[in-house]
């Protein structure tokens, strides 16, 4: 699969990281010219892996993925050229200073702000809930960790949630774009607990069945 990477910093150079040694041909999409920003990432990454311009990165790419900070999100995506038809995660957070909430109130979401600067785009919201660190690394002794998505396109939705399980995690699917609105609150409890409350990184959710 060939899949682009708007912002390759914690989030999106994990992830691509981590696809581009699973086999798949990754973009690193980026406003930065200086070659060696990208050096240790894309040595990690192999030979699957290179730099581009982030129009480069969703022109060639059928899966692209947005991990910038909120601030930038629309910027970013005014730079992407044409999103029609591509599938689109959403890796945002719309983080209010200091962490004290979400910037946006209760009745949109970034995930469906995202949808209505991409126009044309697939969206879908995942690989906002938990850490780069736990996107590295979820496994754990008691079993896999949850990742939540959530969308309104099926068939987007399904290739979201295989490129998810091929990490190790275990794919929720959470219902409509909208949803999005509930896993960004969500994402809160993940980083208030990692840096607020002295549980620290190493930690994530399950979601048991029975």
């Amino acid at each position: 699969m060939k899949i682009g990477i708007i912002g390759p910093g914690n989030v999106g150079g994990t992830l691509g990281r981590r696809w581009a040694i699973n086999g798949h041909n990754v973009v690193f999409g980026t406003r930065k010219t200086d070659p060696e920003a990208l050096r240790g990432l894309l040595s990690q990454a192999g030979p699957n892996a290179r730099k581009g311009s982030i129009a480069q990165a969703v022109g060639e790419s059928e899966v692209v993925v947005l991990a910038v900070p909120w601030a930038g999100a629309e910027q970013a995506l005014a730079r992407a050229g044409n999103l029609e038809g591509k599938i689109l995660i959403d890796a945002t957070n719309a983080l209010a200073p200091g962490l004290s909430g979400l910037a946006l109130g209760a009745e949109t979401s970034a995930g469906e702000m995202v949808a209505g600067w991409a126009s044309g785009a697939r969206t879908v919201k995942a690989f906002n809930t938990v850490g780069s660190n736990i996107m590295a690394d979820p496994h754990f002794a008691g079993g896999r960790v949850a990742m939540f998505y959530c969308g309104d396109d099926a068939e987007a939705k399904k290739t979201v949630a295989s490129l998810i399980a091929e990490l190790g995690f275990d794919p929720v699917d959470a219902g409509p774009l909208t949803q999005a609105r509930v896993l960004e609150q969500f994402a809160l409890l993940w980083i208030s607990l990692a840096m607020k409350y002295g549980y620290g990184r190493e930690i994530g959710f399950q979601f048991l069945r029975r």
